[in-house]
């Protein structure tokens, strides 16, 4: 028998059992909904994300002057529905790249100035949320000229130029006569109008000097100018405008001539705290001039885009002779006078002389410098430098100089020098060539391949090549990384 009031309580409670598990079930199925809502907003907002790189691009074709590269963009996620392209020239090892000014078309037919080097191409992928980071391609191989091509090694003797073909186990090709008179100080060529320059004569100190434009393509002179000043080692700017002079190594004043190509007039100059200015070095993108003063112990850098002059303060171990420079315009490397070594500086405001290499381990020479000579390879990892001393050429590993590695010691090639020497890599980096020797030496294997007669007497050399009748790209009288 049932208690009294017990079946009521009982239907209450089933009913309050039934409010609460209907109440229960409105709001798990309000929770999936939005469980349902928040994944589907999770997906779309990845839908969403910028574009990330999967596989990288690629650059497909031949690395030749004149022949068309293609560069695929890769593959991304986030859908893309656009794509930016820049190509990047690097040095032979696809390091130190800088961007080629307006390329930016997946398409890229390299010119005579990326001769030498390798390309990359980096792309950047768009979609509606926004801009990818960069994404760089592996480089090529080393661009080379066409098939046609000539690399052509020109030889200044005074009075005439003697033009050797390096294609051809380094035959005397042509030789052509220049109105120059007294020993040749500096040359320098463009290759955009096929002009080539030369200074000559007196190198101050009371000694005026003389330098001439000669056309290559028109076989004339140009113009020909004699000047109140000496002459010296000078440096052509990036766009064969003007160039950088040097007043010689017996003036005081320590001032640079800057001179009008077009006309050789003077048409400004540079004041340094300097003097004997001799050898001046101009970086491979045009930016940096290193301003060799034969009686200055201290580094001079002359930033052209800015026209302001920058004293290292700290002390060389004499005073500058011939330099170059590394293709990123940081390190500096000097030669000095009474001295066989060179010396790596940073080319940085108040940048400290990173290190000293002497190579006299006894023995002297009779020249004012015992290392007339010192050239970077256009890779940026050698130096070749003239060793007077021990009659020789040395080449020193250095592409670790600017993350703290010393440089090493990898060659000593016997050569004959005549007088103090100098040296210049061909424009590939394949050769040095000697001057005040004749000798070539091959830098894959550091040994003498050919003799040069025209360079047994004289320091003053380039590379120059062609592409049919038209010059497309040249060395300064010194090799510099690029």
């Amino acid at each position: 028998m049932s208690r009294p009031g017990w079946n009521g309580k009982r239907s209450i409670a089933r009913r309050r059992l039934a409010v609460h598990l209907l109440a229960a079930s409105v709001l798990c199925a309000g929770a999936l909904a939005a469980g349902a809502w928040f994944l589907g907003a999770g997906h779309a907002r990845a839908a969403e994300r910028v574009p990330v790189d999967e596989t990288l691009p690629r650059i497909s074709g031949t690395p030749q002057v004149g022949a068309l590269l293609r560069a695929s963009h890769g593959t991304w996620s986030g859908t893309p529905t656009s794509y930016l392209y820049r190509w990047k020239r690097c040095n032979a090892a696809g390091r130190e790249c800088k961007a080629t000014p307006g390329d930016t078309s997946r398409l890229y037919t390299p010119s005579g100035a990326d001769l030498g080097t390798t390309l990359r191409v980096a792309v950047t992928a768009i979609n509606a949320t926004g801009r990818s980071k960069l994404a760089l391609s592996a480089p090529t191989a080393v661009v080379t000229g066409t098939s046609d091509a000539s690399h052509l090694e020109y030889v200044f003797t005074s009075g005439t130029v003697h033009v050797y073909s390096i294609d051809k186990d380094f035959a005397e090709v042509e030789s052509f006569s220049l109105p120059d008179s007294g020993e040749v100080r500096g040359v320098e060529a463009c290759p955009a109008t096929g002009v080539l320059y030369v200074s000559y004569g007196g190198q101050g100190g009371g000694s005026n000097g003389s330098a001439l434009a000669y056309s290559l393509l028109a076989k004339k002179v140009v113009w020909q100018k004699n000047y109140s000043h000496g002459v010296d080692s000078f440096a052509l700017s990036k766009d064969c405008t003007k160039l950088y002079m040097p007043v010689g190594e017996y003036d005081s004043s320590g001032e640079w001539k800057i001179v009008n190509t077009a006309t050789g007039e003077d048409e400004g100059s540079i004041g340094t705290p300097g003097s004997g200015g001799h050898d001046g070095t101009l970086s491979a993108d045009g930016k940096l001039l290193v301003m060799g003063e034969k009686t200055y112990g201290h580094l001079v850098l002359y930033h052209t885009e800015a026209g302001k002059v920058q004293t290292q303060s700290p002390a060389l171990v004499n005073g500058v002779r011939p330099n170059t420079v590394n293709g990123a315009d940081t390190e500096v490397f000097t030669t000095a006078s009474g001295y066989d070594g060179f010396q790596v500086s940073s080319a940085a405001a108040g940048g400290a002389i990173q290190y000293t290499e002497n190579f006299n381990v006894g023995g002297s020479c009779s020249q004012s410098t015992c290392s007339h000579g010192i050239s970077l390879s256009p890779d940026n990892r050698e130096v070749a430098v003239i060793d007077a001393v021990h009659n020789a050429v040395q080449f020193w590993n250095v592409e670790g100089v600017e993350k703290g590695v010393a440089p090493r010691h990898v060659a000593t090639v016997p050569v004959k020098l005549v007088e103090e020497g100098w040296v210049q890599h061909s424009y590939d980096g394949r050769y040095v060539f000697v001057g005040d020797s004749g000798d070539v030496i091959s830098t894959a294997t550091h040994t003498v391949v050919a003799h040069l007669a025209s360079l047994e007497s004289t320091r003053e050399s380039l590379e120059l090549d062609w592409e049919g009748a038209r010059p497309v790209a040249t060395t300064q009288r010194v090799g510099v990384g690029r």
